[in-house]
């Protein structure tokens, strides 16, 4: 999910009552004159007396258990519970500025104005290890649609610290950054260098003891590694066989047998985990501020697309949508969806692009005046925009349906 963080409007409210802002038990002035007149009080008033004492103790007591009673309502409420609460968070148009700066500043390759907007959409989260959510918070945030509360464990692993959170968030940015450049490339058929990298093993990973951390991956049964799917696609034609891999170490090429394990669910793996080393024909900088996670990447790539690219591929019109992105394009599901159609349509947004994975939490949630497109893919999101760009009917673009 991509987040913000900063500027959200704090949550917090405690009802504005006083035990002192409403009448007492004679009413708005002072108590009643017996019909003697001043110093004559009647026969109520001292049955009153007798009966319950002195009406100024009571009223000081009633005010007391009063205060005593919203004191501790107050303390309740304000206790944490163990829930994040998701709200609608702000958007960025992707061919636009923050801080007075181009969101995407493209280097060393000819760039074309745009007059639309790709909107990127975030999520404002409160609780888990970056604060504390109240018993009030997370029952006001229930009785609010435009919000969804859910426990902590769902949206952290148990034990994350603040740090880590804020660490784990900023490289799913960098990461996705990264990876809608090369989607963009990929989409355009430009050239750019790609390799994977081992950047540490599995537990009871099958390359134990032979692939290591920071090893390149070159070539695994004869065939270069050019893509992740590479590996993939001989690991499911050998089922379960040997692999001859060969890696990059220091500069030099190691060849190694590594026999791939089942991963539980049918299919074989290395168990190692990659990242992606690119090498770009031109320098690509995002620049966006208090904003982590990787549900921005789909929206950078088509940024990135009109901004290289002749034409203004919105065709003015106000676009928004969310997903990640995978280097070959693929498009990936994303955390908060409802809060981001909400963020889009709130910000003039008419068209939406969803993940297709996602479609299930879309359908039946969807803004009034928002079309939802289910995209799987970059070419498929290309084309949405294309369409709506270009002033052409969009209404048989796929659509998230309920089941």
């Amino acid at each position: 999910m991509t987040t913000t963080r900063g500027g959200h409007p704090s949550e917090d409210h405690v009802p504005d009552v006083s035990p002192f802002s409403s009448p007492g038990p004679f009413g708005a002035g002072s108590p009643p004159e017996g019909p003697g007149g001043s110093g004559a009080a009647g026969a109520g008033s001292s049955a009153r007396a007798a009966d319950g004492g002195r009406p100024g103790t009571r009223l000081s007591t009633m005010m007391v258990a009063g205060l005593a009673a919203l004191g501790l309502g107050i303390a309740v409420g304000t206790l944490p519970v163990p829930y994040v609460i998701e709200s609608p968070g702000p958007t960025y148009n992707t061919l636009g500025e923050s801080q007075g700066h181009p969101v995407i500043n493209v280097s060393g390759h000819e760039t074309y104005p745009a007059a639309g907007s790709l909107d990127l959409t975030t999520v404002y989260v409160d609780g888990g290890p970056t604060g504390s959510v109240s018993i009030l918070n997370a029952f006001s945030a229930w009785l609010d649609n435009s919000k969804a509360v859910y426990p902590v464990e769902l949206i952290y692993p148990t034990g994350t610290t603040k740090e880590e959170a804020q660490e784990q968030s900023a490289v799913a940015m960098a990461t996705s950054q990264e990876n809608a450049v090369a989607s963009a490339l990929n989409e355009l058929k430009i050239p750019f260098g790609q390799q994977l990298q081992a950047a540490g093993l599995s537990k009871d990973s099958a390359s134990a003891g032979k692939i290591q951390q920071g090893d390149i991956l070159k070539s695994i049964n004869g065939k270069e590694i050019s893509s992740l799917s590479v590996i993939q696609d001989e690991l499911a034609a050998g089922k379960g066989a040997p692999a001859a891999v060969t890696v990059e170490r220091a500069g030099q090429p190691v060849a190694l047998e590594v026999t791939p394990k089942d991963n539980g669910q049918g299919r074989f793996i290395l168990g190692v985990m990659l990242k992606y080393l690119f090498t770009f024909p031109f320098q690509v900088q995002i620049s966006l501020d208090k904003v982590g996670g990787p549900s921005a990447g789909l929206m950078f790539s088509l940024g990135i697309i009109d901004t290289v690219t002749p034409g203004d591929l919105t065709g003015g019109k106000h676009i928004a949508g969310t997903g990640t992105i995978s280097p070959d394009g693929a498009v990936g599901p994303i955390g908060g969806i409802g809060q981001k159609m909400r963020g889009a349509r709130s910000s003039g947004a008419s068209l939406f692009l969803a993940p297709a994975a996602n479609c299930d939490e879309v359908a039946g949630h969807i803004p009034d005046g928002l079309q939802v497109v289910r995209v799987e893919n970059l070419a498929e999101a290309r084309h949405a925009v294309e369409l709506a760009g270009s002033g052409q009917d969009t209404s048989a673009l796929p659509a998230c349906t309920g089941k």
